[in-house]
């Protein structure tokens, strides 16, 4: 794991999104002080369902921040808590071993379960996503970890959304080539990275 990365990568993220955050919230501002500018300048005129509209279109938008916000500041404390992983991944005869960031304990895939990565470009930015055999879950001979919520948010977030890729290309400290060449050799040419 490339230590400097990962913590640039963490605050161009925390950036990111308490600017998106606020953003939305002023936008949600807006809209609700000109719904009740509108309740009020035009009293008469028959406006306020539409004014009553708009500011329950608003409210969302509001607590949405809100919510972000406070995602934020929880993931902060568990970054401070936690130090971070010296290690994204380890290889064995017998398994491939996972660290994931929020995860209590890293995750243990026998061989047989690991169809290898698929390397995906995701806003920008490539990443390694993991593929499993088909069929293989938290409850598969073997397997430990898949059941961390930490780990089902990026290996299985959610039948209708895309997996948002389990490491961060850049923020690994061996290329892409020789990670391929290791899950090869250590899984008996079974697993690879693919693009």
């Amino acid at each position: 794991m490339d230590r400097e990365a990962v913590l640039h990568r963490r605050e161009v993220v925390r950036t990111v999104q308490r600017r998106g955050a606020w953003i939305t919230l002023v936008l949600g501002a807006i809209g609700i002080v000109a719904a009740v500018y509108a309740l009020i300048a035009f009293q008469g005129a028959g406006l306020w369902p539409f004014a009553l509209l708009l500011i329950a279109a608003m409210v969302p938008l509001v607590v949405s921040t809100l919510l972000a916000l406070r995602l934020q500041s929880e993931r902060q404390r568990w970054y401070d808590a936690n130090e971070l992983q010296p290690i994204a991944m380890r290889m064995t005869p017998k398994a491939l071993e996972l660290a994931c960031e929020g995860a209590a304990y890293p995750v243990v895939l026998p061989w047989p379960t690991v169809r290898g990565f698929r390397q995906e470009k995701l806003f920008g930015q490539y990443t390694l996503e993991l593929e499993l055999a088909p069929g293989v879950g938290a409850t598969t001979a073997g397997v430990r970890g898949l059941d961390q919520p930490a780990v089902r948010t990026v290996v299985k977030p959610n039948p209708l959304l895309r997996p948002t890729g389990l490491f961060l290309v850049k923020a690994l400290d061996q290329p892409v080539h020789v990670i391929d060449q290791a899950l090869k050799h250590f899984s008996a040419g079974q697993a690879g990275v693919s693009t």
